[in-house]
């Protein structure tokens, strides 16, 4: 992986910082995080909110595709997130796997599955990245 410019905003004070989001794997291809079910990612219900797994995928989508295109002069930002929500997560920990599905000159799309604790499908994303010049470079 490239070395990247150290961050104006250090990760902890971010919101994935915030929520506690845990990158586990990262590459141009497949990246994995975890995500614990703690208040700070709750709705007022006690569910997963709809907006953390969307900060989730995004986060992934974004880390991923700009490890990919940084040394050849070229930064990511989102373009579009969509999430479908299909069951509540159970247990205190919500898995998140996002694949590459597509790698183009200017927009990346990746596709993100969110599992719970027992495996279950809760919630699936579909982020598209622009790939723009690195401003600066």
């Amino acid at each position: 992986m490239p070395d990247l410019p150290t961050p104006p905003i250090p990760p902890e004070r971010t919101l994935d910082g915030l929520i506690g989001l845990e990158v586990l794997e990262l590459d141009d291809e497949r990246a994995t995080a975890r995500l614990p079910i703690t208040d700070r990612a709750r709705q007022p219900f006690g569910l997963v909110h709809g907006g953390a797994y969307a900060t989730v995928a995004e986060s992934l989508a974004s880390q991923a595709t700009v490890r990919a295109v940084y040394e050849d002069g070229m930064i990511a930002v989102g373009l579009s997130n969509h999430t479908s929500f299909l069951r509540p997560a159970s247990g205190t920990t919500v898995h998140a796997e996002a694949r590459r599905r597509h790698r183009g000159r200017t927009t990346w799309v990746w596709e993100v599955d969110f599992t719970d604790a027992d495996g279950e499908l809760c919630a699936l994303s579909r982020v598209t990245m622009a790939v723009r010049p690195r401003p600066g470079a």
